[in-house]
């Protein structure tokens, strides 16, 4: 599936991933090829990125790696979309 992470500054991130974990308001919830659509909103937590995630050098600060090998990036707040595969992350 298809991830784009966007802050009010510059995309953040845009590729193919196996999966992403999202702090939910409701609790922390993944989305794994084909999920659903959906729309939600995000509490502060982090957005864990499952995949071969290669990131852009002007924004590689704003993540880290966990030990498991995800990618991780913290969010103060924010909502995502997820409709035909591509799931969009409006972080704060």
């Amino acid at each position: 599936m298809y991830l784009e992470i966007v802050s009010p500054e510059a995309t953040l991130f845009a590729g193919e991933v196996t999966a992403v974990t999202l702090p939910g308001v409701d609790g922390e919830f993944q989305m794994l090829n084909n999920h659903a659509p959906i729309v939600s909103i995000l509490q502060a937590g982090n957005v864990k990125i499952k995949g071969n995630v290669e990131l852009d050098g002007a924004h590689e600060e704003k993540f880290s790696k966990a030990s498991n090998g995800d990618t991780v990036l913290a969010i103060s707040s924010g909502t995502v979309e997820m409709k035909n595969n591509k799931v969009i992350v409006l972080a704060d």
